[in-house]
């Protein structure tokens, strides 16, 4: 179906443009044209004076709406959390279970794909943050399920479903050479988080192909002035990208705020968001800007993507333009430009937000 989307103010994750068309045709973007350029046969959106910019996309997320993954393993849990994106902003995300048993795994991985074969919408993989992290620095996560890789194991999680997991937390000071080159090599997100490694073990691990880290500052080495840790390979190295939970508890905003000068485009948004959970291996309790386990320790967001950009803007005076890319631009470059996700451009997804001025959601366009 041919759409021209008009009056709106743009964002297209390069530039802002006004009085502008956008032109999509069954579910990608045609062009952006001037108004007085939109041909016959295009059937007229108005969107009112409001703003249109990327859907977002949330990299790692375990649940929404009530509903936690790893404790239901159901496609129904899965479009729960797919809701629950959607009224934040974001029609995209990685659907994510903490450290468990390779059995659970298993089961995430079969729900995800009877979800794909269903139709589900929005979930672009499975993150596994863990089992292969450092328990030095476990946080929430079950210590007896934390392990050191061996390859087979890694081959069985790849395999047990081909091309539903996409992406994997590792503490690269505990993975042998062999478990990341492998992972790498099999087009895997390779993510560094929970991890105690050395500024020269994140630099090596670096330096070996590993794109990003997980949840900055959260769980990893400090920066410290006699030794940088993983925080300041990070910040050290031209390329690797992390993620972040801004909601002024996992980080503060002025770290936020110096993260960002120093990080610049190579810093995005994820939620970390969890659901209400009493029962099980993994109990969340909501204390009204956080979830905690029962002995108080930090386990998860409340957070939507939408809500990352506000506090963004409103507490680390990041501009609005650049708090959208984080949320959007970024994690879709991390991606890559298969996805054609994260910019209003010819040839990508035509997957939009439409908000007012004060930043809240008025409509989701998705394809």
């Amino acid at each position: 179906m041919l759409k021209a989307i008009i009056n709106a103010r743009i964002f297209t994750g390069k530039d802002i443009e006004t009085d502008k068309a956008v032109l999509t045709n069954n579910g990608t973007i045609e062009n952006i044209v001037s108004r007085s350029e939109i041909p016959s046969g295009y059937s007229i959106h108005d969107l009112e004076g409001l703003n249109l910019a990327p859907s977002f996309i949330d990299l790692q997320i375990y649940g929404g709406n009530g509903k936690m993954f790893s404790h239901e393993l159901s496609t129904g849990a899965l479009q729960s959390t797919y809701e629950y994106c959607l009224a934040g902003g974001c029609t995209h995300f990685m659907i994510t279970m903490a450290t468990n048993s390779i059995e659970n795994f298993f089961k995430g991985i079969d729900a995800v794909q009877e979800y794909w074969d269903q139709g589900g919408k929005g979930v672009l993989g499975l993150h596994l943050e863990g089992p292969y992290l450092n328990p030095a620095k476990k946080g929430a996560h079950v210590e007896r399920y934390i392990k050191k890789p061996a390859l087979e194991e890694v081959q069985q999680l790849l395999n047990r479903k081909t091309g539903v997991v996409k992406m994997i937390t590792i503490a690269p000071e505990i993975c042998d050479e062999e478990i990341i080159d492998f992972l790498l090599g099999q087009d895997i997100i390779v993510s560094a988080g929970h991890t105690n490694a050395s500024y020269q073990q994140a630099s090596n691990g670096f330096r070996k192909g590993i794109p990003v880290a997980t949840h900055l500052f959260n769980a990893m080495s400090p920066l410290q002035h006699r030794e940088p840790g993983m925080v300041g390979a990070i910040f050290d190295h031209p390329g690797v990208m992390s993620s972040l939970v801004c909601d002024g508890v996992h980080v503060d905003y002025v770290a936020v705020r110096i993260s960002k000068q120093v990080m610049k485009e190579r810093l995005f948004f994820i939620t970390d968001a969890v659901a209400q959970i009493t029962e099980g291996e993994y109990k969340h309790i909501f204390k009204g800007d956080r979830y905690t386990l029962p002995d108080g320790t930090l386990s998860g967001s409340s957070l939507t993507m939408v809500q990352c950009v506000k506090n963004a803007i409103r507490f680390a005076g990041i501009p609005l333009d650049e708090a959208l890319r984080m949320a959007s631009t970024y994690p879709a470059k991390l991606l890559g430009e298969t996805y054609k996700l994260g910019k209003i451009e010819k040839g990508y997804q035509s997957s939009f937000i439409v908000f007012d001025d004060d930043l809240n959601v008025k409509k989701v366009i998705e394809n």
